[in-house]
């Protein structure tokens, strides 16, 4: 991707990282997002709960510890300065989480960063030499939290208006699409070819076309929705050139110039405001997906989320340059993680991982690509196994306590597949799985905060930097 940043940017970055290194105070830049209500927030914070506990000799984060040769010894938050970016309050929504009632964290709207320093042992002879004159090695985690939303904008980078235009009619007359875009589909095709490019059509246009987004995603499950921005417009509110929509081939009058226009400004901004300026100077990324969400959700709503995953997969798989990787910059592994693990039993979590992948797609890596791992994940436990029955049967179970009246209860989520379900899968009757209370968190995090694979997550992502 290119932009903002030119080559000596990125080749004087790469130098600062190297420098840092060889002086033993490495940062590790980590990015966390996820497909709409897939738990970032939660996972973020159980992450740096966790991490600030294992710094204090807890056994939260195995996997993460083994990864690290057990050289961690120390973990604290870095002290915010003066940066611009917000700042996440993992300290905040751990203390809602621990609250009575606990509180789980809304959805995010913007960026927000974190730093984490790491106090570790030396790794070497020369390290050991080292830490007697510049003190203990230490490496800062940066944290970048930001919009699920905004990620399934990185597969628009690549694309001119007329083909996202093409794509993206063509994904909203199928199906359950159609009837929840109706709307804006009926005042698409009553346009003229030629229609003028006066405000009113667009700011029409551009509202139907939001709402058929925000119906997609809020009432049908869908997640393959762009731009980002129009449902997740962040803090600078709505500007004029998120005020575009898609319009057929035949169009070619001055509404359809100023909607490239628009389209063309909104991919310039989005490159310069936050791919160039903060998705390139991260190392590692992390995406979360409620794959099981989107298994209950239906055939099409499971079918979008793995479109997207596809899209989304392809984009920063490929996303290595030579010079990138000379320089250090641009996405270098990628995690996907199935959230919620803990609503299967443990006999389920391998197949949802099966299916994870499945969906994401697992080509063969080139030399230059992004390594993709696939994982299953609970960043917060909030059930245990049970057997329960069914039909007369024991089958495995899940028992937790339910947000809603703080009940009791076993729940049986039925079969997870190891990859795309067939047809004959779908014609049985799928339930929205309960919300689970969380379990009884000490606020001050001393303990960490139960989780299921977390750590063989994080350990994938970084550990081979610790």
């Amino acid at each position: 991707m290119s932009g903002l940043f030119s080559p000596l940017d990125d080749a004087l970055a790469g130098l600062g990282e190297l420098t840092r290194a060889l002086a033993g105070r490495e940062r590790v830049r980590l990015a966390v997002t996820g497909l709409s209500r897939a738990g970032k927030t939660v996972f973020l914070t159980s992450l740096v709960a966790n991490l600030l506990a294992a710094g204090r000799g807890a056994r939260t984060l195995p996997a993460l510890e083994a990864a690290a040769g057990g050289r961690l010894r120390a973990a604290r938050l870095v002290p915010a300065e003066t940066q611009s970016t917000p700042r996440f309050d993992a300290i905040g929504h751990l203390q809602a989480l621990a609250a009575d009632p606990p509180r789980w964290p809304e959805r995010t709207e913007d960026l927000a960063t974190l730093e984490i320093a790491l106090e570790l042992d030396p790794r070497s002879l020369l390290g050991q030499a080292r830490a007697a004159f510049t003190g203990p090695r230490q490496v800062t985690l940066e944290l970048l939290d930001y919009p699920g939303e905004w990620l399934l904008d990185l597969p628009m980078l690549g694309q001119g208006y007329a083909d996202w235009s093409r794509e993206t009619l063509a994904r909203l007359r199928r199906g359950r699409r159609a009837e929840a875009a109706g709307a804006f589909l009926a005042f698409v095709d009553a346009l003229p070819a030629n229609a003028p490019a006066e405000e009113s059509l667009a700011r029409q246009g551009f509202s139907l076309y939001r709402d058929a987004l925000r119906t997609c995603r809020d009432k049908l499950g869908f997640r393959f929705l762009q731009p980002g921005r129009a449902l997740n417009p962040g803090p600078r509110g709505e500007a004029p050139l998120l005020w575009f929509f898609p319009l057929p081939d035949h169009h070619a009058g001055d509404l359809a110039d100023l909607m490239a226009r628009r389209h063309a400004a909104y991919l310039a901004d989005q490159r310069s405001g936050f791919f160039d300026p903060f998705f390139r100077r991260f190392h590692r990324q992390a995406v979360l997906v409620d794959t099981l969400g989107a298994l209950h959700a239906g055939e099409e709503a499971f079918d979008d989320t793995a479109e997207a995953l596809a899209a989304v997969a392809g984009s920063l798989r490929g996303g290595l340059g030579l010079f990138d990787l000379l320089t250090g910059q641009g996405v270098r592994r990628v995690a996907f993680a199935a959230t919620k693990a803990d609503h299967v039993p443990a006999r389920a979590r391998e197949a949802l991982i099966g299916l994870l992948g499945d969906l994401v797609g697992r080509d063969p890596a080139g030399p230059l690509d992004t390594a993709t791992s696939v994982h299953a994940i609970a960043a917060m436990r909030c059930t245990e196994d049970d057997v329960a029955t069914l039909e007369g049967r024991p089958v495995a179970a899940v028992r937790g306590v339910l947000l809603e009246d703080g009940r009791s209860a076993k729940v049986y989520p039925g079969e997870v597949p190891l990859r795309r379900p067939d047809a004959g899968f779908w014609q049985h009757a799928f339930f929205e799985m309960p919300v689970f209370q969380p379990p009884r968190l000490d606020a001050e995090g001393r303990a960490g905060i139960p989780h299921l694979n977390l750590d063989g997550l994080v350990a994938a992502l970084i550990g081979d930097l610790l």
